[in-house]
């Protein structure tokens, strides 16, 4: 049987803004949603980016858990549903004793029972660019649901709405990447 094929943007091998504790994060290429105001619209286009199978994927994962210790892995894009393997990955995720968080512009009730069952943390609703959230970490809007599938993230889950400071990772690895929470100049009223 062939192994399923992923179109991955970038890999981020050991971040701490893109979910609690050490994490492996993952962004894929294209999106269906386009929502407006989405912090990546450089993902929107459905073309071919970085093509990895299942294995090649789990290699590099099982490396950075070896290498950076991380406890999960965080699934961003573009939309990663789109991803015809995900749950298959998920599964292979949780076999070598990983977490798997999702995020997701589609409602948790669109996805297939199989995937529910096989990430920990589901984070889902389209970006509402007139309904910021401004007090949950990594959330942008505040329709979007923190909906634990499992309760390996629930004791986390202050995680989500503890103030922290901003944090901005980079990371050189051909290319400049740099991911975190957007730092803006605010104005003073005159």
């Amino acid at each position: 049987m062939e192994s399923a094929k992923f179109n991955i943007a970038l890999i981020n091998r050991c971040t701490m803004t893109e979910g609690p504790e050490k994490r492996l994060a993952i962004w894929f290429q294209g999106c269906d949603k386009r929502c407006t105001g989405c912090c990546n619209p450089e993902l929107f286009d459905l073309k071919p980016a970085h093509i990895l199978t299942l294995d090649e994927l789990l290699a590099i994962i099982t490396q950075t858990k070896e290498e950076f210790g991380i406890e999960g892995v965080t699934y961003l894009g573009g939309e990663p549903i789109l991803q015809q393997g995900l749950a298959e990955l998920s599964q292979a995720i949780r076999a070598a004793g990983l977490g798997a968080i999702l995020f997701t512009g589609r409602k948790a009730e669109e996805l297939t029972d199989t995937l529910k069952t096989e990430v920990d943390l589901i984070v889902d609703g389209g970006f509402e660019q007139d309904n910021l959230d401004d007090k949950r970490n990594l959330i942008g809007s505040k329709n979007q649901r923190l909906i634990f599938i499992t309760e390996r993230y629930r004791k986390h889950e202050q995680w989500f709405y503890t103030p922290r400071p901003k944090r901005v990772e980079m990371n050189l690895v051909g290319d400049l990447f740099i991911t975190g929470d957007v730092v803006m100049e605010q104005k003073a009223n005159s």
